[in-house]
Protein backbone atom coordinates (compact mmCIF):
# COMPACT_ATOMS: atom_id res chain seq x y z
CA UNK A 1 0.00 0.00 0.00
CA UNK A 2 1.06 3.31 -0.78
CA UNK A 3 2.49 5.42 1.88
CA UNK A 4 0.01 8.43 1.48
CA UNK A 5 -2.86 5.70 1.55
CA UNK A 6 -1.72 4.21 4.49
CA UNK A 7 -4.03 5.88 6.96
CA UNK A 8 -2.56 5.56 10.69
CA UNK A 9 -5.78 4.72 12.74
CA UNK A 10 -4.41 2.74 15.78
CA UNK A 11 -5.25 4.41 18.80
CA UNK A 12 -2.50 4.89 20.89
CA UNK A 13 -1.75 1.74 23.48
CA UNK A 14 0.22 1.92 26.90
CA UNK A 15 3.41 0.38 26.02
CA UNK A 16 5.31 -1.88 28.20
CA UNK A 17 8.37 -0.09 27.04
CA UNK A 18 7.10 2.97 28.78
CA UNK A 19 8.38 3.55 33.09
CA UNK A 20 -6.88 37.13 15.33
CA UNK A 21 -3.19 38.81 14.77
CA UNK A 22 -0.18 38.85 17.21
CA UNK A 23 -0.70 37.40 20.64
CA UNK A 24 -0.49 39.85 23.33
CA UNK A 25 2.21 38.09 24.98
CA UNK A 26 4.76 38.11 21.40
CA UNK A 27 4.57 42.47 22.40
CA UNK A 28 7.66 43.05 24.64
CA UNK A 29 5.76 44.82 27.50
CA UNK A 30 3.56 43.06 29.51
CA UNK A 31 0.47 41.81 28.83
CA UNK A 32 -2.36 43.56 30.87
CA UNK A 33 -3.77 39.88 31.21
CA UNK A 34 -0.92 37.86 31.91
CA UNK A 35 -1.31 33.80 31.72
CA UNK A 36 -1.38 31.78 34.94
CA UNK A 37 1.35 29.52 34.17
CA UNK A 38 3.66 33.10 33.32
CA UNK A 39 2.52 34.07 36.68
CA UNK A 40 3.66 31.37 38.70
CA UNK A 41 6.73 31.99 41.32
CA UNK A 42 9.83 30.13 40.43
CA UNK A 43 9.57 28.30 43.67
CA UNK A 44 5.90 26.95 42.92
CA UNK A 45 7.25 26.27 39.78
CA UNK A 46 10.34 24.06 41.10
CA UNK A 47 7.65 22.23 43.17
CA UNK A 48 5.62 21.36 40.08
CA UNK A 49 7.96 20.32 37.70
CA UNK A 50 6.04 17.66 36.51
CA UNK A 51 3.61 19.96 35.21
CA UNK A 52 5.75 20.27 32.17
CA UNK A 53 5.77 16.47 31.03
CA UNK A 54 3.66 14.22 31.98
CA UNK A 55 5.46 11.15 33.66
CA UNK A 56 2.66 9.09 33.46
CA UNK A 57 2.50 9.36 29.84
CA UNK A 58 -1.30 8.77 30.23
CA UNK A 59 -2.03 10.34 26.71
CA UNK A 60 -0.63 6.74 25.41
CA UNK A 61 -3.47 5.13 26.98
CA UNK A 62 -6.25 7.65 26.67
CA UNK A 63 -9.01 6.78 23.81
CA UNK A 64 -10.46 10.01 21.95
CA UNK A 65 -13.98 10.34 21.59
CA UNK A 66 -14.65 12.11 18.09
CA UNK A 67 -16.66 14.76 16.99
CA UNK A 68 -18.65 14.17 13.55
CA UNK A 69 -16.84 16.44 11.65
CA UNK A 70 -13.58 15.50 12.95
CA UNK A 71 -13.75 11.61 13.07
CA UNK A 72 -10.75 10.53 10.32
CA UNK A 73 -8.73 13.42 12.24
CA UNK A 74 -9.23 11.89 15.44
CA UNK A 75 -8.90 8.48 14.81
CA UNK A 76 -5.69 9.34 13.64
CA UNK A 77 -4.73 9.93 17.03
CA UNK A 78 -3.04 12.80 16.57
CA UNK A 79 -0.86 14.42 19.54
CA UNK A 80 -2.68 17.49 19.32
CA UNK A 81 -4.69 19.40 21.40
CA UNK A 82 -6.35 21.49 18.59
CA UNK A 83 -7.50 20.14 15.29
CA UNK A 84 -6.57 22.57 12.71
CA UNK A 85 -7.89 22.92 9.11
CA UNK A 86 -9.10 19.59 7.93
CA UNK A 87 -6.24 18.45 5.21
CA UNK A 88 -8.62 16.47 3.15
CA UNK A 89 -10.60 19.40 2.49
CA UNK A 90 -8.17 21.99 2.47
CA UNK A 91 -6.84 22.65 -1.22
CA UNK A 92 -4.82 25.72 -0.21
CA UNK A 93 -1.98 24.92 2.37
CA UNK A 94 -0.65 21.88 4.07
CA UNK A 95 -1.23 21.00 7.98
CA UNK A 96 0.80 23.76 10.28
CA UNK A 97 1.51 23.35 13.69
CA UNK A 98 1.54 26.75 15.98
CA UNK A 99 1.26 26.84 19.52
CA UNK A 100 0.66 30.37 20.41
CA UNK A 101 3.38 29.93 23.61
CA UNK A 102 6.00 29.63 21.14
CA UNK A 103 6.58 33.40 21.84
CA UNK A 104 6.14 35.00 25.24
CA UNK A 105 6.72 38.53 27.39
CA UNK A 106 9.29 40.57 28.68
CA UNK A 107 12.57 38.73 26.50
CA UNK A 108 14.92 41.13 27.20
CA UNK A 109 14.47 43.60 23.62
CA UNK A 110 18.38 43.47 22.99
CA UNK A 111 19.14 39.50 23.05
CA UNK A 112 20.27 38.45 19.82
CA UNK A 113 17.58 35.83 19.88
CA UNK A 114 14.32 37.19 18.94
CA UNK A 115 11.83 35.25 21.15
CA UNK A 116 9.01 36.75 19.01
CA UNK A 117 9.75 36.19 15.95
CA UNK A 118 7.24 32.77 16.32
CA UNK A 119 4.51 34.90 17.05
CA UNK A 120 5.45 37.32 13.91
CA UNK A 121 5.61 34.52 11.73
CA UNK A 122 1.89 33.06 12.85
CA UNK A 123 0.81 36.64 12.09
CA UNK A 124 2.90 37.12 9.21
CA UNK A 125 1.38 33.65 7.47
CA UNK A 126 -2.53 35.18 8.84
CA UNK A 127 -2.00 38.67 7.21
CA UNK A 128 0.34 38.44 4.47
CA UNK A 129 -0.63 38.63 0.95
CA UNK A 130 -0.32 40.41 -2.38
CA UNK A 131 -2.48 43.13 -0.76
CA UNK A 132 -1.15 43.64 2.26
CA UNK A 133 2.30 43.36 1.77
CA UNK A 134 2.54 43.89 -2.26
CA UNK A 135 6.68 43.62 -2.34
CA UNK A 136 7.02 40.46 -0.43
CA UNK A 137 3.93 38.32 -1.51
CA UNK A 138 2.14 37.22 -4.37
CA UNK A 139 -1.03 35.18 -2.90
CA UNK A 140 -3.90 36.03 -3.66
CA UNK A 141 -4.78 35.69 -0.09
CA UNK A 142 -3.30 35.07 3.23
CA UNK A 143 -1.93 31.48 3.64
CA UNK A 144 -3.70 30.76 6.53
CA UNK A 145 -7.25 32.18 7.05
CA UNK A 146 -7.16 32.54 11.13
CA UNK A 147 -5.43 31.04 13.57
CA UNK A 148 -7.83 27.96 14.70
CA UNK A 149 -6.60 26.50 11.05
CA UNK A 150 -3.06 26.06 12.65
CA UNK A 151 -2.89 22.80 14.62
CA UNK A 152 -1.79 23.13 18.35
CA UNK A 153 0.24 20.70 19.86
CA UNK A 154 -0.53 18.69 23.19
CA UNK A 155 -0.43 21.05 26.19
CA UNK A 156 2.76 20.84 28.35
CA UNK A 157 0.68 19.17 30.85
CA UNK A 158 -0.21 16.29 28.54
CA UNK A 159 2.81 15.83 26.76
CA UNK A 160 4.24 12.24 27.71
CA UNK A 161 7.95 12.41 29.26
CA UNK A 162 8.38 8.68 27.65
CA UNK A 163 9.01 10.99 24.47
CA UNK A 164 11.78 12.55 25.51
CA UNK A 165 13.83 10.56 28.29
CA UNK A 166 15.68 7.60 27.74
CA UNK A 167 15.68 4.62 27.65
CA UNK A 168 12.48 5.16 25.23
CA UNK A 169 13.70 8.82 24.27
CA UNK A 170 16.85 10.06 23.19
CA UNK A 171 17.67 12.83 25.95
CA UNK A 172 19.86 12.19 29.28
CA UNK A 173 16.92 11.69 31.96
CA UNK A 174 19.08 13.49 34.83
CA UNK A 175 19.86 16.81 31.98
CA UNK A 176 15.91 16.78 31.51
CA UNK A 177 14.65 16.93 34.70
CA UNK A 178 17.36 19.41 35.66
CA UNK A 179 16.31 21.47 32.87
CA UNK A 180 12.23 20.86 33.83
CA UNK A 181 13.02 22.01 37.10
CA UNK A 182 15.27 25.03 36.01
CA UNK A 183 18.30 23.85 37.98
CA UNK A 184 20.86 24.11 34.98
CA UNK A 185 24.23 25.56 36.48
CA UNK A 186 25.19 29.15 35.12
CA UNK A 187 27.71 27.63 32.99
CA UNK A 188 25.11 25.23 30.93
CA UNK A 189 23.06 28.38 30.68
CA UNK A 190 25.93 30.57 29.34
CA UNK A 191 26.53 27.87 26.92
CA UNK A 192 23.02 27.57 25.59
CA UNK A 193 22.85 31.15 24.72
CA UNK A 194 19.89 32.03 27.11
CA UNK A 195 22.03 32.47 30.36
CA UNK A 196 19.51 34.22 32.83
CA UNK A 197 16.43 33.49 30.85
CA UNK A 198 17.04 29.88 31.05
CA UNK A 199 15.03 28.52 33.80
CA UNK A 200 11.89 30.94 33.11
CA UNK A 201 9.03 28.84 33.40
CA UNK A 202 8.07 30.05 29.89
CA UNK A 203 11.38 29.55 28.79
CA UNK A 204 10.56 25.71 29.61
CA UNK A 205 7.66 25.19 28.32
CA UNK A 206 7.62 27.11 25.09
CA UNK A 207 10.66 24.48 24.86
CA UNK A 208 8.94 21.43 25.10
CA UNK A 209 5.72 22.46 23.12
CA UNK A 210 8.25 23.01 20.12
CA UNK A 211 9.48 19.74 20.37
CA UNK A 212 5.48 18.70 20.85
CA UNK A 213 4.91 20.55 17.65
CA UNK A 214 7.67 19.08 15.92
CA UNK A 215 6.32 15.57 16.86
CA UNK A 216 2.68 16.57 15.46
CA UNK A 217 3.86 17.66 12.30
CA UNK A 218 5.38 14.52 11.55
CA UNK A 219 2.04 12.75 12.74
CA UNK A 220 0.32 14.95 9.60
CA UNK A 221 3.20 14.14 7.29
CA UNK A 222 2.97 10.49 7.69
CA UNK A 223 -0.75 10.78 6.68
CA UNK A 224 -0.85 13.75 4.54
CA UNK A 225 2.45 13.60 2.99
CA UNK A 226 3.47 17.15 4.12
CA UNK A 227 3.65 18.87 7.21
CA UNK A 228 5.30 22.23 8.75
CA UNK A 229 5.88 23.53 12.30
CA UNK A 230 6.00 26.97 12.52
CA UNK A 231 9.19 26.41 15.49
CA UNK A 232 11.41 23.65 15.43
CA UNK A 233 15.33 23.24 14.29
CA UNK A 234 17.05 22.76 17.87
CA UNK A 235 19.80 21.26 16.25
CA UNK A 236 22.57 22.25 18.46
CA UNK A 237 21.11 20.26 21.02
CA UNK A 238 22.90 17.47 22.25
CA UNK A 239 21.30 14.22 24.72
CA UNK A 240 22.89 15.38 27.82
CA UNK A 241 23.28 19.54 27.16
CA UNK A 242 21.97 22.52 25.10
CA UNK A 243 24.08 25.07 23.04
CA UNK A 244 23.47 27.54 20.47
CA UNK A 245 20.06 28.73 21.98
CA UNK A 246 18.74 25.50 21.09
CA UNK A 247 17.88 22.83 24.56
CA UNK A 248 16.40 19.67 23.92
CA UNK A 249 16.37 18.68 19.64
CA UNK A 250 12.90 18.30 17.97
CA UNK A 251 14.76 16.86 15.19
CA UNK A 252 16.29 13.57 17.35
CA UNK A 253 12.91 13.09 19.53
CA UNK A 254 10.62 13.25 16.20
CA UNK A 255 12.96 11.30 14.68
CA UNK A 256 13.13 8.54 17.57
CA UNK A 257 9.25 8.64 18.10
CA UNK A 258 8.51 8.03 14.27
CA UNK A 259 11.00 5.01 14.59
CA UNK A 260 9.61 3.53 17.49
CA UNK A 261 6.22 1.54 16.63
CA UNK A 262 5.73 1.33 20.84
CA UNK A 263 6.00 5.04 21.75
CA UNK A 264 3.85 6.56 18.68
CA UNK A 265 1.24 3.82 19.73
CA UNK A 266 1.05 2.71 15.76
CA UNK A 267 0.39 5.85 14.56
CA UNK A 268 3.66 5.67 12.10
CA UNK A 269 4.57 2.28 10.90
CA UNK A 270 7.78 1.11 9.62
CA UNK A 271 10.02 3.87 9.41
CA UNK A 272 13.68 2.50 10.22
CA UNK A 273 15.57 5.07 8.69
CA UNK A 274 14.85 8.97 8.64
CA UNK A 275 16.79 11.53 7.36
CA UNK A 276 17.64 15.20 8.66
CA UNK A 277 18.37 17.67 5.61
CA UNK A 278 19.48 20.82 7.79
CA UNK A 279 20.29 23.44 5.62
CA UNK A 280 20.83 26.13 8.56
CA UNK A 281 23.72 28.03 8.36
CA UNK A 282 24.95 26.34 11.15
CA UNK A 283 26.03 22.46 11.52
CA UNK A 284 23.82 20.30 12.91
CA UNK A 285 26.66 20.00 15.47
CA UNK A 286 24.20 18.16 18.32
CA UNK A 287 21.60 16.23 16.05
CA UNK A 288 24.79 14.27 14.45
CA UNK A 289 25.87 13.03 17.49
CA UNK A 290 22.81 10.90 18.20
CA UNK A 291 22.45 7.35 17.72
CA UNK A 292 19.11 6.16 17.91
CA UNK A 293 19.59 1.99 17.15
CA UNK A 294 19.32 1.57 20.85
CA UNK A 295 15.76 3.24 21.54
CA UNK A 296 13.49 2.15 18.87
CA UNK A 297 15.14 -1.29 17.91
CA UNK A 298 17.85 -0.74 14.99
CA UNK A 299 16.21 2.54 13.59
CA UNK A 300 19.32 4.88 11.76
CA UNK A 301 18.91 8.85 11.87
CA UNK A 302 20.65 10.30 8.60
CA UNK A 303 21.92 13.23 8.83
CA UNK A 304 22.81 15.92 6.17
CA UNK A 305 24.44 19.20 6.95
CA UNK A 306 24.52 22.17 4.40
CA UNK A 307 26.62 25.66 6.84
CA UNK A 308 29.09 27.90 6.42
CA UNK A 309 32.33 26.38 7.33
CA UNK A 310 33.71 29.25 9.23
CA UNK A 311 30.51 29.87 11.24
CA UNK A 312 29.53 28.32 14.54
CA UNK A 313 30.45 25.59 16.07
CA UNK A 314 34.06 25.81 16.09
CA UNK A 315 34.78 22.39 16.68
CA UNK A 316 32.44 20.55 14.05
CA UNK A 317 30.98 17.01 14.73
CA UNK A 318 30.72 14.47 12.23
CA UNK A 319 27.29 14.01 10.58
CA UNK A 320 26.59 11.05 7.93
CA UNK A 321 26.86 13.70 5.15
CA UNK A 322 28.47 17.22 5.77
CA UNK A 323 29.14 19.65 3.22
CA UNK A 324 31.32 22.71 4.53
CA UNK A 325 30.44 25.99 1.98
CA UNK A 326 32.53 29.12 1.84
CA UNK A 327 31.76 32.31 3.03
CA UNK A 328 30.26 34.54 0.55
CA UNK A 329 28.47 32.07 -1.31
CA UNK A 330 25.43 33.44 -3.62
CA UNK A 331 22.15 31.50 -4.64
CA UNK A 332 23.16 29.78 -8.35
CA UNK A 333 26.33 28.07 -6.74
CA UNK A 334 24.40 26.99 -3.42
CA UNK A 335 21.73 25.29 -4.72
CA UNK A 336 24.03 23.67 -7.14
CA UNK A 337 25.74 21.86 -4.06
CA UNK A 338 22.18 21.69 -2.54
CA UNK A 339 20.97 19.61 -5.08
CA UNK A 340 23.93 17.69 -5.28
CA UNK A 341 24.49 16.46 -1.57
CA UNK A 342 20.55 15.82 -1.29
CA UNK A 343 20.25 13.60 -4.50
CA UNK A 344 23.24 11.61 -2.96
CA UNK A 345 21.77 11.26 0.36
CA UNK A 346 18.28 10.17 -0.92
CA UNK A 347 19.53 7.84 -3.39
CA UNK A 348 22.69 6.43 -0.90
CA UNK A 349 20.28 5.76 2.13
CA UNK A 350 16.57 5.40 0.59
CA UNK A 351 14.94 7.18 3.82
CA UNK A 352 11.43 6.59 4.69
CA UNK A 353 10.92 10.21 5.89
CA UNK A 354 12.77 13.52 5.50
CA UNK A 355 13.18 16.14 8.86
CA UNK A 356 14.07 19.43 6.89
CA UNK A 357 15.83 21.87 9.29
CA UNK A 358 15.06 25.43 6.62
CA UNK A 359 17.16 28.15 8.37
CA UNK A 360 17.02 31.11 6.65
CA UNK A 361 20.41 32.53 8.52
CA UNK A 362 21.48 31.77 5.14
CA UNK A 363 20.65 34.85 4.28
CA UNK A 364 22.90 37.33 3.42
CA UNK A 365 21.87 39.95 5.42
CA UNK A 366 21.95 37.77 8.77
CA UNK A 367 23.45 38.71 11.63
CA UNK A 368 24.71 35.57 12.36
CA UNK A 369 25.05 34.12 8.96
CA UNK A 370 28.28 34.62 6.84
CA UNK A 371 26.25 33.38 3.31
CA UNK A 372 25.07 35.63 0.45
CA UNK A 373 21.64 33.81 0.08
CA UNK A 374 19.24 36.11 -1.56
CA UNK A 375 15.16 35.56 -0.30
CA UNK A 376 14.42 34.01 -3.48
CA UNK A 377 17.28 31.56 -3.17
CA UNK A 378 15.86 30.35 -0.28
CA UNK A 379 12.44 30.71 -1.80
CA UNK A 380 14.16 28.04 -4.50
CA UNK A 381 15.74 25.97 -2.18
CA UNK A 382 12.77 25.31 -0.01
CA UNK A 383 10.33 24.68 -2.82
CA UNK A 384 13.19 22.22 -4.60
CA UNK A 385 13.71 20.49 -1.42
CA UNK A 386 9.51 19.85 -0.88
CA UNK A 387 9.43 18.63 -4.12
CA UNK A 388 12.00 16.66 -4.22
CA UNK A 389 11.06 15.24 -1.49
CA UNK A 390 6.79 14.70 -2.32
CA UNK A 391 7.82 13.97 -5.64
CA UNK A 392 9.61 10.62 -4.40
CA UNK A 393 6.85 9.77 -2.26
CA UNK A 394 8.84 10.35 0.72
CA UNK A 395 7.16 12.16 3.71
CA UNK A 396 8.23 15.22 4.76
CA UNK A 397 8.14 17.73 7.62
CA UNK A 398 9.68 21.59 7.39
CA UNK A 399 10.88 23.21 10.62
CA UNK A 400 11.92 26.98 10.57
CA UNK A 401 15.41 26.50 12.11
CA UNK A 402 17.31 29.81 12.69
CA UNK A 403 16.92 33.32 11.38
CA UNK A 404 18.56 36.58 13.50
CA UNK A 405 16.96 40.24 12.40
CA UNK A 406 16.62 43.52 14.08
CA UNK A 407 13.57 43.58 11.99
CA UNK A 408 11.76 40.98 13.06
CA UNK A 409 8.78 41.46 10.85
CA UNK A 410 11.06 41.22 8.26
CA UNK A 411 12.80 37.85 9.84
CA UNK A 412 9.16 36.44 10.30
CA UNK A 413 8.38 36.78 6.56
CA UNK A 414 11.87 34.70 5.61
CA UNK A 415 10.62 32.10 8.04
CA UNK A 416 7.65 32.26 6.54
CA UNK A 417 8.80 30.90 2.66
CA UNK A 418 9.09 27.29 3.87
CA UNK A 419 5.60 27.20 4.56
CA UNK A 420 4.50 28.92 1.17
CA UNK A 421 6.88 26.88 -0.50
CA UNK A 422 5.24 23.40 1.29
CA UNK A 423 1.87 24.98 0.49
CA UNK A 424 2.81 25.15 -2.95
CA UNK A 425 3.94 21.42 -3.33
CA UNK A 426 0.53 20.73 -1.70
CA UNK A 427 -1.59 22.37 -4.57
CA UNK A 428 0.86 20.67 -7.17
CA UNK A 429 0.13 17.58 -6.23
CA UNK A 430 -3.06 17.98 -4.83
CA UNK A 431 -2.26 16.39 -2.00
CA UNK A 432 -5.78 16.38 -0.06
CA UNK A 433 -7.00 13.98 -2.14
CA UNK A 434 -4.71 10.91 -1.67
Amino acid sequence: MSRWKQACIILFQHSSRQSSSIPKTATKTKSSTPRSFVTRSYSSRIEEEQSFLDADNKFLSSHPHPHPQQAEQQELRLASSHLGSNPSTNRFHQPIVYHENYSFANWPPEHTFPMDKFARLAHSLTTTCRTTVPHHSNLPRPLVRNHTDFYRPLHATQIPQSWFAQPTGPIDPTFLHRFLSGSLTKTEARIIGFRDQTNRSELIERTVLEVAGTVLASQLAWRYGVATNAAGGTHHAHATMGAGYTILNDLAVTANFLMDENLNGGTVRGVRKVLVVDCDVHQGDGTATFDLSSTNGGGQLITLSLHCGSNYPRYKANSTYDVSLPDGMQDDAYLQVLEDSVNRALEETDPDFVLYDAGVDVYTDDRLGRLRISEDGIRRRDRWIMDRCVGAGIPVVGVIGGGYDKDVDALARRHAIVHEEAAYVWRKYKMWSR
